[in-house]
């Protein structure tokens, strides 16, 4: 089965309902992202005859885009004891430019509330993280007592990640089209990480390939078979089929799943 690790069939729908609906159709398991009431119903109700899981956090770039919506962090905690969650987030930081630094520590205040919610209710959480990797470092203890992290578009180095993983961060590290845009790092991860800490993803509709418009659910069947190539050009040689039913594995494990 294909999975996709993170993405926002709200936001997808809104520039395609078309695409949106074809998950539906496809039989991917996905874990859909909200940062919002109207976000979170609208893939809650699609998760009822959809393999989709759901996940809520307030975005580290919405305190710069928007004021955030002061109810967010009550619903986030509803959310999860109510357990109509699987996973918080995305959450985490971005410094990117200057507008997003501006809110470094209101990023830093809404990620510690986060950690304490999925430590509170046992939940993984979902990272988003840009120019921020000294930020994670400074929180590996609290982030080991996490029962998994997925990191939602891995942004480090391949030394990074093992320092994660030695440090006892039970991580896992998602790529999508990025590996298919010749970034350096990405596909160094990607070809050179352990396998059982490999997912893939499209953040539909944000991460699109050169020529693309949005980024979509079909767009998995290359990401799983250039990261097949980029293993086996490192000499980590293994099939498209074999990678696709680890990876699935790993989804399973990394948002604590138990589905057949």
């Amino acid at each position: 089965m294909l999975t996709d690790a993170h993405c926002h069939p709200y936001d997808l729908s809104k520039i395609s309902l078309e695409s949106a609906q074809e998950q539906r159709l496809s039989g991917v398991l996905a874990a859909a992202s909200a940062c919002s009431e109207e976000e979170f119903l609208y893939n809650e109700e699609l998760s009822r005859n959809t393999p989709l899981i759901l996940c809520f956090g307030i975005h580290p770039q919405l305190p710069s885009l928007r004021q955030p919506d002061d109810k967010l962090p009550e619903m986030l905690e509803l959310l999860a004891s109510e357990k109509r969650i699987a996973a918080i987030g995305e959450c985490g930081f971005d410094l990117y430019n200057s507008q997003f630094k501006e809110t470094e520590l209101l990023q830093e205040h809404l990620f510690s509330f986060h950690l304490e919610i999925a430590l509170r209710y046992d939940l993984p959480v979902v990272l988003h993280v840009r120019r921020a990797m000294h930020k994670i470092f400074s929180l590996t203890k609290t982030l080991s007592k996490c029962k998994t992290v997925v990191f939602h578009s891995w942004p480090g180095t391949l030394e990074e990640a093992n320092a994660l993983l030695k440090q006892g961060v039970n991580a896992y590290f998602s790529f999508g089209n990025i590996i298919m845009l010749n970034h350096k790092r990405a596909m160094r991860c990607c070809a050179m990480l352990p396998l059982q800490r490999l997912l893939t993803e499209t953040d539909a509709p944000y991460q699109m390939r050169k020529g693309q418009l949005f980024s979509h659910w079909q767009d998995l069947h290359l990401i799983l078979e250039s990261a097949a190539a980029l293993r086996r050009e490192a000499g980590n040689n293994i099939n498209t089929k074999a990678l696709e039913i680890q990876i699935e594995d790993n989804f399973k494990k990394a948002y604590l799943l138990n589905y057949s």
